[in-house]
């Protein structure tokens, strides 16, 4: 097992077989499977603030709907390393998904993805949150692909519904094999 110090604690890295459920469920294309593999019951996207406008509510309020999805079980977090934004552990093995993306993966929890990554390395407009987030079982997977200015959302239905019905996320609802590019955005 291979670990990092972070915080007085010892955090266990993830491997390439803890994303391999998503690796082999998603394609290169402009549907939500690109991020999100067909195994949940609903999907949708959601459009992240312009510029950080926003950007601490609209995390918070993620990571709280998130968290009542996931109670007393730890998350994996996900950080894409795109050679300018915090990774958080930078000596740390990477996982390799979608388009050949490198990640750093972490087994920490919703008060971690809140918290580590540093003001002056976060994204320019994606805020603290890591760009992937899924618990221990894999009842939702939440992932902001590279170049998206929105995140992908699977899960339970009624998960998803909170994040469609939420004032401070505009999230919309997306169909399998639908075109996940929310109104407006552009997938590059």
């Amino acid at each position: 097992m291979v670990s990092e110090e972070r915080d007085g604690r010892t955090w266990r890295i993830g491997t390439d077989a803890e994303v391999a459920w998503i690796t082999n469920g998603t394609s290169a294309d402009r549907t939500i499977t690109s991020a999100i593999p067909p195994i949940f019951e609903a999907y949708a996207t959601i459009v992240l603030p312009y510029r950080g406008e926003g950007q601490d509510v609209h995390d918070r309020a993620v990571l709280s709907l998130l968290g009542e999805h996931s109670a007393d079980q730890p998350w994996w977090l996900g950080y894409l390393d795109t050679g300018a934004d915090d990774i958080v552990f930078p000596r740390a093995p990477m996982v390799t998904m979608y388009s050949g993306w490198h990640y750093v993966l972490v087994d920490a929890g919703p008060e971690q993805a809140a918290t580590w990554r540093r003001r002056d390395l976060r994204s320019f407009w994606k805020g603290a949150l890591p760009n992937l987030m899924f618990p221990a079982d894999r009842s939702w997977l939440v992932s902001t692909l590279c170049d998206d200015d929105w995140t992908c959302i699977g899960g339970p239905a009624p998960l998803v519904g909170q994040f469609l019905r939420h004032p401070d996320l505009q999230a919309r609802q997306v169909a399998l094999g639908q075109d996940a590019t929310p109104p407006g955005h552009q997938a590059f």
